[in-house]
């Protein structure tokens, strides 16, 4: 339920006065920051739940719709909350607000905070996602070819999360010295699915930056020529860093099955790369893994992708009590001595046999 942040009384010389409850705007603005970060959070999640970021996005706008009604009277509090604060849900809220409300001082001070942050503006690129397009397209126009970079990386990326094709201008952009408007640019044109831009593409193979190299294989796996994009892929998954399960899953959607399949079994060979191994059989859509799956939750440094390929292998596993815990030390030393006191989401391996046994048998 929405809390009321203010109300309008009459004055005498009846005018009408805005009047808002601080109290209620403040609480207004800590959750939104606090609900949009949370929502941004579960849906990086390997696989995420829909239904829970979907809640949480409504309890979000119910948050913000409070802010709407205090109106400029929000932003002492929105202010105040970023000093206080300076993380991705506060940089959002500003920004949703400055938008919001058509301010252009408040949208710089949004653009000069989105640039000092060290996550590449997430909060500030998020907000430019809640809004709806037309509501942002003046901005993305101007800053698309603005002399500063900055400026040029933010509107590629709210072109790129709401879908929209700069036309002729993407050729540039995917040739821009900034690489982190280059790698944009690229993933967008996977997103755009355009096709024209294929022999470009290509070329961005032979970049030197890495997140340039793994966009234009990706993209050139969404135009139908992983082919071309099978060498990088496999050398981004090989690496197990924060791409390698976008390169994998890549590369199982290019195929040939036996090719990736033959790739999993030499990453599953490594300590190293086993974990990534094991949250990309998941990917796979084989439901026949189950009991593998099994023996992998019992093992510490495997529990967590196993239960990641578990949930997106069986997503009705969601909704049974007792699959999961968020305490691995209640699953005996050995799971103790790996994530200490660390909480994590892990499976409950006994408990996953016991209801794989009426999978199965379904």
């Amino acid at each position: 339920m929405m809390m009321v942040a203010g109300s309008y009384g009459q004055q005498s010389d009846g005018t009408v006065e805005h009047r808002i409850v601080k109290d209620i705007v403040r609480q207004h603005a800590e959750l939104a920051a606090f609900l949009w970060a949370q929502r941004d959070t579960l849906a990086a999640e390997d696989p995420p739940e829909g239904n829970v970021v979907d809640g949480v996005g409504r309890r979000l706008e119910a948050n913000l719709d409070g802010l709407r009604i205090a109106g400029v009277a929000a932003w002492p509090f929105i202010e105040a909350a970023y000093e206080d604060f300076p993380e991705k849900g506060e940089l959002f809220l500003f920004t949703w607000l400055a938008i919001e409300q058509g301010s252009d001082n408040k949208i710089r001070q949004a653009v000069e905070l989105g640039r000092a942050s060290d996550d590449d503006a997430r909060g500030l690129v998020g907000a430019l996602a809640w809004h709806k397009a037309e509501t942002i397209s003046p901005l993305v126009r101007r800053w698309i070819s603005a002399q500063d970079a900055f400026l040029r990386y933010l509107a590629v990326a709210a072109c790129r999360e709401h879908g929209v094709d700069p036309k002729a201008l993407l050729t540039n952009l995917m040739r821009d010295p900034d690489v982190r408007v280059r790698a944009n640019s690229l993933h967008l044109a996977g997103v755009l699915q355009r096709l024209d831009l294929v022999h470009e593409v290509a070329g961005a193979l032979d970049a030197d930056d890495g997140s340039v190299r793994l966009w234009a294989a990706w993209t050139l796996n969404e135009l139908d020529r992983g082919d071309l994009a099978r060498a990088e892929l496999r050398k981004v998954a090989a690496t197990n860093g924060p791409n390698a399960p976008t390169a994998l899953r890549a590369l199982i959607k290019a195929g040939p099955q036996d090719d990736v399949r033959a790739f999993m079994g030499g990453l599953l060979k490594s300590p190293d790369t086993a974990s990534l191994a094991v949250r990309g059989a998941g990917m796979l859509g084989d439901r026949s893994i189950l009991p593998w799956l099994v023996q992998q939750m019992r093992i510490p440094a495997l529990a967590a992708a196993a239960g990641g390929a578990l949930l997106e292998t069986f997503p009705e596993a969601r909704g049974i009590d007792g699959l999961f815990t968020l305490d691995p030390t209640t699953l005996g030393p050995d799971f103790e001595d790996h994530f200490g006191d660390f909480a994590m989401k892990v499976p409950v391996a006994e408990n996953v046999r016991m209801w794989s046994n009426s999978v199965l048998q379904k």
